[in-house]
């Protein structure tokens, strides 16, 4: 059984849980816990750094390697998801077309939620067709506070 490692991270957008392996980050998600059991690697170390960079406005892209569970839909549009810039959104219709397949907007947006790496893997970008804020797992305040902080720190 591969060694999992924790940490939660105290973010300005609430507690964020991370978790990786010995080669790769595997699950960044909003948490209202207090995780006690604690151990960090060099991933979680370098996912951290990263982190602190972006909310101080300096980073704009993430180069943690990932491991993302899910099927071949979901990896698919997790990828798209990677490809969208920093400071811009996209529709849910936009990554369906992306991906060869316009008419999975509502797979997309499924898939979108079951994002396992929030923020890094930035589904916050993905917007209704209409410009609308719709949907977030760390809700819709958050998903407009990172939005409107990208857009300040291009």
């Amino acid at each position: 059984m591969e060694k999992l490692f924790t940490y939660q991270y105290n973010s300005p957008i609430g507690n964020l849980f991370l978790q990786a392996n010995q080669t790769a980050l595997m699950q960044v998600s909003f948490s209202e816990l207090n995780h006690s059991s604690l151990e960090k690697n060099e991933i979680i170390d370098r996912t951290i750094e990263q982190l602190d960079q972006y909310f101080e406005g300096t980073r704009t892209n993430f180069d943690i390697p990932l491991m993302m569970k899910g099927t071949s839909f979901q990896r698919q549009v997790w990828n798209a998801l990677q490809a969208i810039e920093y400071g811009k959104t996209v529709s849910y219709q936009d990554i369906a077309i992306r991906i060869g397949n316009p008419k999975a907007v509502r797979a997309v947006g499924m898939a979108n939620n079951r994002n396992p790496i929030v923020l890094i893997v930035p589904c916050h970008r993905v917007i209704g067709k209409n410009g609308s804020l719709v949907g977030y797992g760390g809700g819709l305040d958050v998903k407009k506070w990172l939005l409107d902080f990208e857009q300040k720190s291009k």
